[in-house]
């Protein structure tokens, strides 16, 4: 073998191609199996039968013991003509093939088609091994695609699904579970993979997971609140009034004579800046309100101590302020305080405004709020609704424009007008909230004209100097009655309580308020895209459900539609006859839950 030279009709492998040499000059000109021939140079071509050989489809030889020519050659190496014999009694062409495609194989034998080694007995048992274990692997991997194309998952098949899931939450942007079913490797196609396939429930909100929010509240060990001089507010009749079922009372509302009062959870005696519990609620910037839980930035146990009304006394900050002929806050007072809070609903407060307890409070709200009004606030009029998850049911509820709420709602600016005043007038660092005029003032009459106002403002901000926030129509404010909730208000009482109480306020306010609102985009777009999520399941699971929406605005080929019930944004193909603000009625085509789509058509 070692002495035959390469001839016409001889067998030669190039790379790992056999082939039948058809000529021999300074090149040799080499045909494989589907006809296509090649000229190449002999370096580039091994010799592995003299041939003669015609067909290369008949290379197969029949029988062979390669284990018992391997135990043979133990120890020692031999030429592919030797190992053909041994194996196969004969040396031909198509032996000679078999012998090549053993030594490829690697298991037995190892080296060149002119040196062949036995590999040892302990290499070859160790790569069975590899090899057997390889094939379970492989098994159980096609046994594991098929029950996820099936929909029938067992206990083991979550773990490996656990990459998919990383996908569909926008960890990573590979999964070998994907690629292997030809499913596009993003966050839409695995979300819809998980549900197809049972690893989620066909109502699992990923939304807050995707954007990053934590999840569940913190369970850091809360202090007992320590004793200290409060100013003794008891004898005030006080009223938190929030929504039927609300868990995290923290602001209350009195007055006396002239003098209103909003009392706000006292938060900053408890959670003191860089402490433990402040750190994380900066992390989490505000509660997280999803239709199915709430999550909130500070430990449930600190709402339980100092929620107003969860208590028969509560402790508080108090604002306490009048208003002048400009319906401007002044007199301002802030101090720690005791009170009695009772809680009650919107709805009862809203059958009880004319009553003595709320009639001038009210008549109050009213000046104020026209005051504001003539300083061009905007009052946007949209449908709202609250989206709930109860038990199994999905409770989607029109927010009434209640007159009690916007009380409640004048009470609160008051209160925040306050903060930012007196922060100014004592030059307290606060963060402030501020909004810039938009490029054109209009008063919206219709929902279309409303929609389009909206459009046209610029986003709140915090400033660390006070500023003109237009959407409100104050010149003065910081957001101050809901430390239980959100960090900007905490940031406010910790500063306001510190002056107030003979402390020295915080000189880091800036990056403690760029640490938080780093945050406050997550919790936005998580509570916004939960919200719809649950709308469209709600949808899905209707069916074909009709309902009435109305026209917002018309572009070129689409109209923007709202649909009042769910203050649900859609498109719909847009016709000639539509105008903002027609009312038509229309029926859910398809609902989309991974990408957040739902498809009507206009009845």
């Amino acid at each position: 073998m070692t002495e035959a030279r390469i001839h016409a009709g001889s067998l030669v492998l190039y790379k790992i191609r056999p082939a039948i040499a058809e000529s021999v000059a300074d090149k040799i000109e080499i045909r494989f199996e589907d006809g296509k021939t090649k000229r190449v140079r002999e370096k580039d071509i091994s010799l592995l039968h003299p041939g003669p050989v015609r067909d290369l489809g008949a290379l197969k030889a029949e029988g062979g013991n390669v284990e018992e020519a391997w135990e043979l050659l133990q120890g020692e190496t031999a030429s592919l003509e030797e190992v053909a014999e041994l194996v196969y009694g004969e040396f031909t062409p198509a032996t000679a093939w078999q012998t090549w495609l053993v030594l490829r194989d690697g298991l037995y034998f190892e080296g060149s088609v002119r040196n062949l080694r036995a590999r040892k007995e302990k290499d070859v048992e160790a790569e069975r091994e590899q090899r057997a274990h390889k094939e379970a692997e492989q098994k159980a991997w096609a046994a594991f695609l098929k029950r996820v194309q099936q929909g029938s998952l067992e206990e083991q098949d979550f773990n490996r699904l656990g990459e998919v899931e990383r996908v569909a939450l926008g960890k990573t942007a590979k999964s070998c579970v994907l690629s292997a079913l030809n499913i596009a490797e993003t966050p839409e196609s695995a979300h819809g993979f998980l549900l197809r396939c049972g690893y989620w429930p066909a109502r699992f909100n990923p939304w807050p997971l995707r954007q990053g929010a934590a999840i569940e509240s913190p369970g850091l060990a809360v202090p007992v609140l320590a004793e200290e001089a409060r100013k003794d507010l008891t004898h005030l009749q006080s009223w938190a009034i929030d929504d039927e079922g609300n868990t995290d009372p923290d602001d209350a509302i009195s007055i006396d004579g002239d003098r209103i009062w909003v009392h706000v959870a006292d938060v900053a005696a408890l959670v003191r800046p860089d402490s433990h519990l402040d750190l994380a609620a900066r992390d989490r910037s505000a509660n997280l309100y999803l239709p199915e839980k709430m999550v909130q930035m500070l430990p449930p146990a600190v709402t339980d101590q100092l929620g107003l009304g969860l208590q028969e006394e509560s402790v508080a900050l108090s604002f306490g302020f009048r208003l002048n002929a400009e319906s401007e806050v002044t007199d301002i007072e802030i101090v720690p305080s005791r009170v009695r809070v009772t809680r009650i609903s919107y709805e009862q407060a809203e059958q009880r405004l004319q009553a003595p307890e709320f009639v001038a409070l009210h008549e109050l709200s009213k000046t104020y709020r026209a005051a504001r009004l003539a300083r061009n606030a905007a009052e946007i009029n949209l449908p709202e609704v609250s989206v709930r998850v109860i038990g199994d049911e999905i409770v989607i509820k029109p927010l009434p424009r209640l007159a009690s709420r916007q009380m409640v709602t004048d009470a609160m600016l008051m209160a925040g007008e306050a903060a930012a005043r007196f922060a100014e007038q004592h030059d307290v660092v606060i963060p402030y909230a501020v909004q810039p005029e938009p490029s054109e003032i209009r008063q919206p009459q219709s929902m279309s004209e409303a929609y389009a106002y909206r459009r046209l403002f610029k986003p709140s901000n915090a400033a660390l100097s006070a500023g003109r926030h237009f959407g409100l129509g104050l010149d003065y404010y910081a957001r101050a009655t809901s430390p239980l909730r959100r960090y900007a208000d905490l940031l406010v009482h910790q500063q306001l309580r510190a002056f107030v109480t003979g402390n020295t306020p915080l000189d880091k306010v800036g990056e403690h308020m760029a640490a938080a609102s780093a945050v406050t985009g997550v919790i936005r777009r998580s509570e916004r895209l939960s919200n719809l999520h649950w709308k469209l399941i709600w949808l899905k699971e209707q069916g074909d459900w009709q309902g009435e929406a109305v026209i917002m605005a018309l572009e070129e080929r689409k109209a923007v539609v709202m649909i009042p019930q769910l203050a649900l944004e859609s498109r719909i193909r847009r016709s000639d006859d539509m105008q903002p603000d027609q009312r038509i009625r229309l029926q859910v085509q398809e609902v989309d839950i991974p990408t957040q789509s739902v498809y009507f058509r206009k009845l």
